[in-house]
């Protein structure tokens, strides 16, 4: 999971891109960038950390031009430390392309195979997106036949890396001298939506993004998502043209979008994320009214923030009273996007601070979004405890993660996982709560999909069932053994 823009302006787009960068920052925290340009030529400046960090006033200054892209990376391939696999990645031939992704390829080694043996290009680093630049690279390079690029060209191009490539992929690229290539998987795991805005005499100035809420903070018009395995491009003047590119595509979005990783004001595949989270908890309170002795509940309490709408209606349909016990810092970043276990767990209480006055001698009800590792639900239990409660209900808006995630959220081992190979009953205990009750995997999917016209979600997290087809238990032995560390 990562976060991406890129801008089209009759401006310069170094502060708008980094303005989006900002309101993505949630999709990842390990390292960011930002390309621009101005002609023909490229100037970019990437660094660890956050992006309130990462840009100097002279770095900014730097970034000439008025077509730009930024990225915000939560590593899920490649090193989460290695400074060389933040994003953009840049190739210079044909014309010179840089380009963001949001997503994992899952045939990475067949792919370096061929870019060594046939396509005779070198990599670098280890990241899946230096394969995608390079495997679109060698594509368009085919598909040129004179001094300019036609658009057909480049949807051609698309078409092959369709064809080449597996797994989740949001991606989009600068075309130096021509203009913004932004495409997406033919099965539309990862998002990504389109908006323009009028620039008066100029014309019409546009922005591809991960999720909406971007493009209505900046004043964009949400024109539609790109749709799955589709292609567009906009030229340097704000032209646009777009091409379905893929043979057979399927809309199958991340249910884990709407779970946990977008922000609640996002609206994805037509679906809003608020809406899908108070849907979550209407239903799951239907399952813990059938597991719960209602009389073992005093109060419902979020685990900030996500979880808060599902919350807020498991207490409304449940009739019980809603608090809120467990307060946020901030200036912490989420505990699932951070690199490593250890940091993860010491993140927990420097995050989250009980107060003691709504816990004690009370009976809880925490309701969370998701369970994944269960460090941080360890944790909570604990904390709850320890601020004097007299008996822990741990809920989960989402049904257990039991087998890894290869499109693009970092769950690549079982072992990880903490409902892996367990019981419920087993993961109560092992997360020290009285009661543990999961969202049901049906339930998980109705919420999410009522009243929209997409028609399956992609689950493999919960169920084992990969959309692709392509992913063998082979494959994931490989991702296990060569997980990051």
């Amino acid at each position: 999971m990562c976060g991406i823009v890129g801008i089209v302006s009759s401006q310069p787009a170094n502060q708008l891109v980094y303005d989006a960068l900002l309101l993505l920052q949630h999709r990842g925290q390990d390292s960011t960038g930002i390309a621009t340009a101005d002609g023909s030529t490229f100037y970019s400046h990437k660094a660890k950390g956050q992006v309130r960090e990462a840009y100097r006033t002279r770095d900014m200054r730097g970034l000439l031009g008025n077509m730009g892209l930024g990225h915000v990376r939560y590593a899920t391939k490649g090193n989460a430390n290695n400074e060389q696999e933040a994003q953009p990645f840049y190739v210079n031939a044909p014309y010179g392309i840089t380009l963001i992704h949001n997503g994992n390829l899952t045939n990475t080694r067949e792919l370096t195979r061929e870019l060594f043996d046939v396509d005779r290009r070198h990599l670098n680093t280890t990241s899946d997106t230096e394969l995608l630049v390079n495997v679109l690279a060698h594509e368009l390079q085919a598909q040129v036949t004179g001094a300019d690029l036609d658009p057909e060209q480049v949807f051609n191009a698309v078409a092959r890396v369709h064809e080449r490539v597996e797994g989740s992929y949001g991606a989009i690229a600068l075309i130096a001298g021509h203009g913004l290539l932004a495409f997406r998987d033919p099965f539309g795991i990862r998002p990504l939506i389109l908006g323009k805005r009028s620039a008066g005499l100029v014309g019409d100035e546009w922005i591809v993004a991960s999720e909406s809420l971007v493009l209505e903070s900046a004043g964009y018009e949400v024109v539609r998502d790109i749709a799955p395995g589709e292609a567009v491009f906009i030229t340097r003047g704000g032209e646009m043209v777009s091409k379905q590119c893929a043979a057979n595509p399927r809309l199958v979005p991340c249910s884990f979008e709407y779970v946990y990783l977008a922000r609640p004001d996002s609206i994805m595949n037509g679906i809003s994320v608020y809406d899908a989270r108070l849907r979550l908890g209407d239903r799951l309170a239907d399952t813990i009214a059938q597991y719960t002795p209602m009389g073992d509940i005093d109060v419902v309490m979020p685990i900030p923030d996500s979880s808060r709408p599902a919350a807020m209606q498991v207490a409304q349909k449940l009739g019980i009273e809603y608090r809120e016990g467990f307060y946020k810092n901030r200036y912490v970043g989420r505990t699932f996007i951070m690199p490593g276990q250890e940091e993860r767990k010491k993140s927990v209480k420097q995050k989250l601070n009980a107060m003691g006055s709504e816990f004690r001698g009370k009976n809880i009800l925490i309701v969370d979004d998701s369970i994944v590792r269960g460090t941080t639900s360890k944790e909570i239990v604990q904390m709850a405890r320890d601020a004097g409660a007299n008996k822990v209900t741990f809920t989960s808006a989402a049904p257990p993660v039991r087998f890894p995630h290869v499109y693009g959220i970092n769950m690549p081992s079982r072992q990880e996982l903490v409902a892996h190979g367990r019981r419920i009953p087993e993961i109560a205990t092992e997360l020290g709560a009285d009661y543990l009750i999961y969202q049901e995997v049906a339930d998980m999917q109705a919420a999410i999909l009522e009243g929209s016209d997409v028609t399956a979600l992609e689950m493999s997290c919960f169920t084992g069932d990969y959309v692709t087809g392509t992913v063998s238990p082979e494959y994931l032995a490989w991702v296990e053994a060569n997980q990051l560390s």
